[in-house]
């Protein structure tokens, strides 16, 4: 609900030649506090608009230049997660579809991905058909992801990533979700520049998140005309910034100036998930940089270790291979191509609540490449073969039948229950291994797969529950892991962001899922609601 001492006030970059329809306005305002929430305890009432985001719709669909066109033909919108960015953008895009009576009106949804740009224009198929005056008006289309207004020949329709299909379009609006996302500016160009010369008041409406890279086209392109134009440092009357973050000489770890970044914290978002999250970020540098990024929508370009070696030896307890003999385990294998670290991880559950996971990992490297990769990074890979933690096969390529040999004779030693493996280039060990007797799983890489796993083994290890011995070469790869996140949330190991090898971290993520699904485990993540929802 609104804040009774609020009162709109247009602005600061209106011109002096434009001027405030009040009326134009107030038709916004009710048109979208007509729509009816989709989601959680919210779902079912009317959207009635916080303070922030009437303040932006008056300003945009208010604020018309003489001839009574809209002055504001782009708008950048920054603020973290959470705050609501999926439901407004989703009320813009219905907003220029319905009301603003253009003849074959053409809205896009794009982002990232055509995942990511379907989050909002799901939110915006669920307000039209929670609305029957809409219904009556439209045509609807899931699988094509489009909603067609009969009354103007309009649609909304979400777009892909592929750049080369976007030629030729005729926008009359672009809604542009998680613009951090973007690779490059290809795809925002096409949407945007000249798209929209042929209509009257077209109006590309971004909205995002912070990201980690600031040399992003978000961040050197959006961000900084934005943050130039909130500062006074240039101008541009077309161009509609707001930025919602802490301010350089803030400090990040006093609740007051979490309101900044998220104008609907205590409203929408319950300051407890904000308080949980912080206290998680205290114990993680990886977290704390999550939690400036998408809790307080700071940019930062550092990319930090997930794994903190305090937290990783928390399960430096030795290891005895010899009392694991006949036990059960799951075994995750991270194959390299011909001539980079192969990683098998055993994973052995615990048989008590009490107990802990034991971790028994394995690491095969071509002989003839181990000098160079020493001379190239620094670890030491020639004491890792003498000490026995790092096997070499001989010749300048990995040796595929050495490593099925070595699996099947520990398959003699352990009861191995399963295999989880990345299936890119692993096909052939893959069947071989599924020939000899082994149940192969395939394991794909993405967020819905990796990020449960991901949390729970960060858990584990956080607890101590994780007894590895202080392996020193899975230790080194602890020390390499950075994790990409998603805009739910979601996480995954990085190897193309991670600084080094990440393969035995990777194997035992795997490995680890396949203990969880099979076995349960008391209070993990793999209970969390959300997560189910994956």
């Amino acid at each position: 609900m609104k804040e009774k001492k609020w009162s709109y006030q247009p602005t600061k970059f209106m011109l002096p030649t434009s001027h405030y329809d009040k009326q134009k306005a107030d038709m916004a305002v009710l048109f979208i506090e007509q729509l009816k929430h989709t989601k959680g305890k919210w779902a079912g009432k009317p959207f009635i608009l916080l303070p922030w985001e009437e303040q932006i719709i008056r300003d945009l669909f208010g604020v018309v230049k003489e001839d009574g066109t809209r002055q504001f033909h782009e708008a950048y919108i920054e603020c973290s997660k959470k705050s609501g960015k999926s439901e407004l953008a989703a009320a813009v895009a219905l907003l220029l579809l319905y009301l603003d009576n253009e003849p074959s009106a053409e809205i896009y949804g794009a982002a990232g991905d055509r995942n990511q740009a379907s989050l909002v224009f799901d939110v915006a198929l669920q307000f039209v058909e929670n609305c029957p005056a809409l219904m009556k008006r439209s045509k609807v289309s899931r699988a094509s992801k489009q909603i067609y207004n009969k009354t103007n020949n309009g649609i909304y329709k979400v777009v892909s990533a592929e750049v080369g299909t976007k030629a030729g379009v005729n926008a009359s609006g672009v809604i542009f979700d998680e613009v951090f996302n973007q690779p490059d500016e290809r795809l925002y160009q096409i949407l945007t520049r000249g798209s929209s010369d042929a209509r009257s008041q077209g109006l590309i409406f971004s909205i995002t998140t912070a990201g980690f890279d600031t040399n992003s086209f978000c961040y050197t392109v959006l961000h900084s005309k934005a943050r130039k134009i909130l500062d006074g440092q240039a101008t541009n009357p077309s161009f509609y910034p707001v930025i919602y973050s802490l301010d350089d000489d803030d400090n990040w770890q006093k609740e007051e100036n979490w309101y900044k970044a998220n104008p609907s914290l205590g409203v929408t978002v319950p300051i407890e998930r904000f308080r949980e999250a912080y206290q998680i970020a205290l114990e993680n540098p990886a977290e704390e940089n999550y939690f400036k990024v998408f809790r307080l929508n700071m940019w930062t370009n550092a990319e930090i270790s997930w794994i903190p070696d305090n937290v990783f030896m928390k399960g430096n307890q030795p290891v005895d291979a010899d009392s694991l003999r006949g036990r059960k385990c799951y075994a995750g294998l991270d194959l390299s191509s011909t001539t980079d670290i192969t990683a098998l991880v055993l994973l052995f559950p615990p048989e008590n609540r009490e107990d802990s996971y034991v971790i028994l990992p394995y690491f095969w490297l071509p002989e003839d490449t181990i000098q160079t990769r020493f001379r190239h990074s620094g670890a030491p890979y020639p004491a890792w073969v003498t000490a026995g933690y790092l096997k070499s096969t001989s010749g300048n390529v990995i040796d595929y039948a050495c490593i099925r040999e070595e699996i099947n004779r520990l398959g003699e030693i352990y009861h191995i229950q399963e295999i989880a493996a990345d299936p890119w280039n692993a096909t052939q060990l893959l069947t071989e291994l599924d020939q000899d007797g082994f149940t192969v799983i395939s394991v794909r890489q993405n967020y819905a797969m990796l990020s449960p796993p991901t949390k729970e083994f960060y858990k584990l290890l956080l607890e101590g529950r994780i007894r590895h011995g202080g392996n020193p070469v899975l230790r080194w790869m602890a020390s390499n892991v950075v994790v990409e996140t998603d805009t739910a949330g979601n996480i995954k190991p990085s190897k193309k962001r991670s600084k080094e090898k990440i393969d035995g971290i990777v194997a035992g993520i795997m490995a680890l899922d396949r203990a969880v699904r099979n076995q349960g485990t008391p209070d993990s993540i793999y209970d969390e609601r959300d997560l189910l929802l994956l």
